[in-house]
């Protein structure tokens, strides 16, 4: 085996039973033998040079292209062996070196103007949306879950988190909302149904757009909701609640300011806004660069700390934080259990390197939200520090009221 590779190795992986089979056929067994055995074959000896250069890019790229082989276990057991063990042991500073030459060009890489950022959401969104449908919720929920209690399956967990979501806009009858990166519109049409409001969606996927306003068109609160494609720095007119959810990550460091800037000329003095986004719990870094490469390009995963100054500079008040930990682990747990039972529909609606390609997608944001630091924020804004209650009692009420109207209205119609 290569020399950097078999160091790093035994460096980071002190637990577990981990065998790698080189090209040439030898094992070579890492870790204390405890637990699963996990055995991954490398397709070449080049192969072991760049898992050594550059381990964030690669071993996601060899896997999708079948250069790394699970003769035991599955990618994710892989992972999570090494992740797990690197929390402890980390890897020596020298793997790190792409990476810092990453960070240094990660602006340019994040630079999204309105028509890059359309072309950034199309290489994700705009693919045949039955593949989400391999391992979405029925509502197409694409975003962290909220786990109320243990064992709660995905659906009740998704409709929990717009429940939640509900809650913290204090949505009262009259108001005009604004969903910024509406995705398949599941959210506007859960937010019309659980007040009299008007909600606006806008997202920069056609297809995501074309499904909303499928499946809006179909219900009871259909004239109360409007969905159209618009970059949110092209948005005009006043809300009094604006919501967005799993977005902010496509936003991109640069246009921070912009963002919140627009997020406050469009509420109105007494609005309120809730933006729901992956961050990191620790320091500025890089986006993954297989997950910018290959799923999604000029997407960022902030830092609480890049975030809040930008906040401040547009005057808005921080009205609540909440960090969601594990959840999103949780949720996409289920995501990758459903993708891999379904699998073969995937290679069939696309082709095997896609299936390896998402298969590997998942598994490492699992991993993510595990063992490196990964978190889901919920950072409420206000435009004045009245407008909300000023304990956080009324989330908590408004979230059990919403609950049991949804389901005397079910009732009712069952």
């Amino acid at each position: 085996m290569f020399k950097p590779l078999d160091i790093i190795l035994r460096r980071v992986v002190r637990r577990g039973a981990l065998t790698i089979v080189t090209a040439d056929g030898v094992a070579h067994t890492y870790g204390d033998g405890t637990g699963p055995p996990v055995v991954a074959e490398l397709a070449d000896a080049k192969l072991e040079r760049q898992l050594a250069l550059d381990p964030q890019l690669v071993v996601g790229e060899a896997f999708t292209e079948g250069r790394i082989v699970m003769r035991e276990g599955r990618i994710y057991d892989l992972l999570s062996l090494v992740l797990s063990n690197a929390e402890r042991s980390p890897p020596p500073g020298w793997t790190r070196g792409a990476d810092r030459a990453r960070y240094l060009t990660r602006r340019l890489a994040q630079y999204n103007p309105a028509r890059r950022s359309k072309r950034n959401v199309a290489h994700h969104y705009d693919i045949d949306g039955s593949i989400y449908d391999l391992f979405l919720d029925p509502s197409r929920q694409y975003s962290c879950a909220y786990f109320e209690t243990a064992g709660m399956d995905l659906e009740s967990a998704q409709q929990a988190k717009l429940r939640h979501i509900v809650a913290k806009l204090a949505l009262e009858d009259g108001q005009r909302v604004l969903d910024i990166g509406s995705g398949w519109g599941g959210l506007a049409m859960f937010l019309a149904s659980a007040a009299q409001v008007e909600v606006d969606g806008i997202t920069l996927s056609e297809e995501q757009l074309k499904y909303a306003r499928e499946q809006s068109a179909r219900l009871a609160v259909s004239n109360r909701i409007r969905f159209s494609l618009a970059d949110y720095r092209d948005q005009t007119g006043r809300y009094d609640r604006i919501v967005s959810v799993g977005m902010f990550e496509h936003v991109g460091v640069n246009h921070y300011g912009a963002y919140f800037r627009k997020v406050r000329d469009l509420l109105t003095d007494d609005g309120v806004a809730l933006i729901h986004f992956i961050g990191r719990s620790d320091v500025p870094t890089i986006t993954n660069p297989f997950i910018a490469r290959h799923i999604f390009p000029g997407g960022y995963i902030p830092a609480l700390s890049e975030v809040l100054p930008a906040i401040e500079r547009a005057e808005l008040i921080v009205t609540d934080i909440e960090v969601l930990r594990l959840h999103y682990a949780e949720t996409i747990k289920a995501w990758r259990d459903r993708f891999l039972a379904r699998r073969e529909e995937a290679v069939r609606l696309r082709d095997e390197r896609f299936a390896r390609m998402w298969e590997f997608y998942l598994a490492g944001s699992e991993c993510a939200f595990r063992f490196q630091n990964l978190v889901v924020f919920q950072i409420q804004l206000a435009a004045q520090a009245g407008t909300l209650p000023i304990t956080r009692d009324y989330i908590s009420a408004a979230a059990h009221r919403t609950s049991k109207e949804h389901s005397e209205r079910r009732d009712a119609a069952e």
